[in-house]
């Protein structure tokens, strides 16, 4: 039977890989697979749920009702504006202080290898117009996550889910040596307080191109880069190439290397330049930065207020439907 408990905790296996998933954010909390070298947890979460909300860090999280940022915290939807919730800086982050993240789900079924939340949004959360019914479905693999994302509404709204996994695929420590692909020609320029300025640049000459295997600790510490001034590190949204499902992110250490598919037209990738040791991982040890990183794929930030960018509205009778997964593979280390 559907239920609600922010404390729940739902396991699901299949092959080598074991995923736990927390209620309170419908989020990853933990996430084993085989390496070259034997299992390894490979996503960062903390031990008690009290830490995920006292964070702020969205770790894991199904964020939304729109993922990233919006300006200003104003939403310009069918000739209204919408004042939303003001989160960072007077603009409005994954669907402000108090998004989806931030709620407890209900586990509305669950197996061996697969899990569904579902959350409702009422009209006028965080300012957002219309009631969302909202779904995210993890499904085991042997080899891996998928992960489906699902909405629908009563009434015209934005729509724009992702999740906010830290991946560390050594286990523990830094991600510098951790090698980075993303096949992205270009990227969304931003302004200080990290808002998209509406134009599509390239990324070629910049810390963002990453259409070879980057080590990350060498891309987010070129000297002279202006992109990495304002967040620290990179904390950019890349558009990778193609469209429909596809690989927008390869990640590698010595023993594993995990690719990412989705159907999203945007990937925000964040180094976790905000981390500060303030909080603790499973394992006790503070989680500093550059501990994870995001691999979040996405609508371009602040779509609703630039319009070169597309459309993110979701009308009644429609289902808005966003694919990712989630590939693992050992490796043999000097093979």
């Amino acid at each position: 039977m559907p239920h609600r408990d922010e404390n729940e905790i739902v396991t699901c296996s299949a092959g080598g890989v074991l995923l736990e998933t927390l209620a309170t954010g419908a989020r990853v909390r933990r996430l084993r697979v085989e390496a070259g070298t034997g299992p390894r947890e490979v996503v960062l979460g903390h031990r008690e749920v009290a830490e995920y909300a006292a964070a702020g860090d969205h770790m894991g999280a199904t964020v939304g009702r729109f993922a990233n940022r919006i300006s200003g915290a104003r939403l310009e939807l069918g000739g209204r504006s919408y004042p939303l919730s003001a989160n960072e800086n007077g603009n409005t982050l994954h669907g402000g202080a108090a998004g989806f993240g931030a709620r407890v789900w209900t586990v509305v079924s669950s197996t061996a290898d697969r899990v569904e939340y579902a959350l409702t949004s009422p009209d006028g959360d965080q300012g957002f117009p219309g009631t969302v019914h909202a779904t995210s479905v993890y499904q085991v693999h042997p080899d891996g996550v998928g992960l489906e994302l699902r909405a629908t509404c009563d009434a015209p709204t934005v729509v724009s889910l992702t999740n906010h996994a830290y991946f560390n695929l050594a286990g523990r420590g830094s991600i510098d040596d951790h090698l980075l692909t993303v096949p992205a020609d270009s990227y969304t320029p931003t302004d200080d307080l990290l808002i998209p300025t509406g134009e599509v640049a390239p990324v070629a000459g910049t810390a963002l191109d990453l259409r070879v295997p980057t080590r990350i600790g060498t891309a987010v510490r070129r000297p002279d880069d202006d992109v990495l001034t304002a967040p620290r590190g990179i904390d950019h949204n890349l558009v990778p190439d193609g469209t429909g499902l596809r690989v927008v992110a390869v990640l590698e250490v010595p023993d594993l290397r995990l690719t990412v598919h989705s159907d999203a037209p945007g990937l925000q990738v964040y180094t976790g330049n905000f981390l500060d040791g303030s909080t603790r991982g499973l394992d006790g040890a503070p989680i500093r930065q550059g501990d994870g990183l995001c691999l979040e794929p996405q609508d371009f930030p602040d779509t609703p207020n630039k319009p070169a960018f597309g459309s993110c509205e979701l009308l009644p009778g429609q289902t808005w439907l966003r694919r990712i997964r989630w590939t693992f593979e050992p490796l043999v280390p000097g093979a």
